[in-house]
This record gives C-alpha cells, structure tokens and sequence, in this order.
C-alpha cells in the first residue's frame, strides 16, 4: 500500500466517545461516537487527535483515540512505524 507520494500507507483511524468512567474505555453511548476519519500517516493522525482532544478538554470524560489500522490489516508486522 503507497500513497501518491510514494511514501507506504500506514492507515490510522482517529476516534472518540464520551466514557462510562474516567480510567476506562468502555463508552457511554456507542451511536454517539465520533468518527474524525482515517488519516495515511500517524502524523496526520494525531494533529486531528490533537484538536479534537483539546476542543473537548472542558468534559472529563470525553476521550479521543488513535488506532493504528494498518497493525490490523497486516498483523505481522511487515510494515513499520
């Protein structure tokens, strides 16, 4: 998988949702999860986790999370990063 850089994908999906408890990861409300997108690098990724994480700084319990998708689609390990 390479992008149009020619640089190699490592899809990153970014997320979060209001928790049940502060030291959790369980959600309050699974419909009311906050999709922000899937992003080609990790970079990318956390600059969106970043903004929304500190749009929602104000509620204690809402939570934004980084998921390396591409771990996932190639689970052993033959991309890097």
């Amino acid at each position: 998988m390479t992008g149009e850089d020619g640089k190699k994908q490592l899809l990153h999906l970014v997320f979060g949702g209001e928790l049940k408890a502060l030291g959790g990861s369980e959600f309050r409300d699974l419909d009311a999860l906050d999709i922000v997108g899937i992003y080609p690098d990790y970079q990318s990724a956390l600059n969106a986790w970043k903004s929304k994480a500190q749009a929602s700084v104000d509620n204690a319990h809402m939570r934004y999370f980084v998921v390396h998708l591409h771990r996932l689609l190639d689970p052993q390990g033959q991309t890097s990063a």
